[in-house]
């Protein structure tokens, strides 16, 4: 009789354990979202404050060109290092994101021959490509060629990283002769 009688009071308890967990859960992913989502808030914050690139190329101002992808892992990863360097330098530098994904910056893409994100472009003022940074880069090799842009004397240098993604095409944006683009 009394095991009973233990069964609804245990599956009371056991419930009640439950719904405390998911709580918690559920409690701490609001409380910290911003650091598990973070890095995709900050991707998506960056086309939003990007400077056009028509302006930054004839604004008289250096450029840091950056292209990424929201699905791009590598990009996420970056997204904290690049946002810190354009609170730093944002006053001297135009700070131009253009996200692969969008068939608006298709001419970009193809003129800077972009195959692998992230890729960082660094022009000096002139509109000269100075830099090129293609995947998981060192923070301290970027803010050098930062530092570097606005010295006279600079020559073209591509840094290459194993760690990048490659873009993924875009099968949604297709033109083709029945699609009326």
């Amino acid at each position: 009789m009394q095991s009973e009688s233990r069964e609804p009071i245990l599956k009371t308890n056991l419930r009640a354990i439950f719904i405390l967990v998911i709580s918690i859960v559920l409690i701490s992913l609001l409380l910290f979202r911003n650091l598990f989502f973070k890095s995709t808030y900050l991707l998506k914050s960056f086309g939003e404050s990007s400077v056009d690139p028509e302006i930054a190329f004839t604004n008289n101002k250096p450029t840091f060109l950056e292209f990424y992808a929201e699905w791009c892992e590598v990009c996420k990863e970056m997204a904290p290092q690049v946002s810190a360097f354009k609170d730093e330098y944002e006053k001297d530098i135009n700070f131009v994101f253009l996200n692969v994904d969008n068939q608006k910056w298709s001419n970009y893409i193809q003129k800077f021959s972009v195959n692998g994100i992230p890729q960082v472009n660094l022009f000096d003022r002139k509109g000269n490509l100075i830099s090129t940074f293609i995947g998981k880069q060192n923070e301290i090799k970027i803010r050098e060629s930062i530092n570097n842009l606005e010295k006279e004397e600079k020559r073209y240098e591509k840094v290459n990283n194993g760690e990048f993604s490659t873009i993924q095409e875009n099968k949604n944006n297709k033109v083709g002769p029945r699609s009326h683009g």
